[in-house]
């Protein structure tokens, strides 16, 4: 292989890699449902925010990432700061579903305009919470799950399924009323 081929290999490796401004025009483009994941995570305006800046922050300085995988970078760099800030935790204390908390029902207060789905996911406990988006809406693995959130595979699958009663449960009621 000659310096020139190099070259030109090289040039053409970085051409599919994403620049910090097509990252920054990615964050602008979506806002709106990369926010909302922030959002869903977290359960609160102030702490998706921070995971908002945090993840367009860390996409324009961190290596270089395919185009074709931008996205799905740019919504894993948000989990990942939601798991930082949060640090949510299995809740071993039961074995069902753990209902409404207090707090989760302030929560709810505060999204009555929003999308109904939206409220139910905000009222799951903060690891449930966290299980439901990460396994069901985002579609990673368990093994990805239990990795990313230092848990057992049980607990991943304990707190989908209790996630999963609850919304149901909820969507039951919304619909009865």
């Amino acid at each position: 292989m000659t310096l020139l081929q190099a070259i030109h290999i090289d040039t053409r490796k970085a051409d599919d890699c994403m620049t910090a401004e097509e990252f920054c025009k990615l964050f602008t483009e979506d806002v709106t449902g990369l926010y909302l994941l922030a959002f869903v995570l977290t359960a609160n305006h102030e702490k998706a925010e921070q995971c908002f800046v945090a993840g367009l922050a860390d996409c324009m300085n961190g290596k270089p990432v395919f185009k074709q995988w931008a996205r799905s970078w740019a919504k894993r760099t948000i989990v990942h700061n939601a798991i930082h800030i949060m640090a949510p935790r299995p809740n071993r204390d039961s074995g069902t579903f753990a209902g409404i908390h207090p707090e989760a029902e302030g929560k709810r207060q505060q999204t009555q305009d929003q999308h109904a789905a939206i409220a139910r996911v905000l009222a799951l406990g903060e690891f449930d919470r966290f299980v439901f988006v990460m396994s069901v809406l985002e579609r990673y693995t368990d093994g990805e799950c239990s990795d990313l959130l230092g848990c057992s595979l049980k607990d991943v699958r304990e707190a989908r399924m209790r996630a999963l009663q609850q919304i149901s449960v909820e969507y039951t009621k919304h619909d009865a009323a």
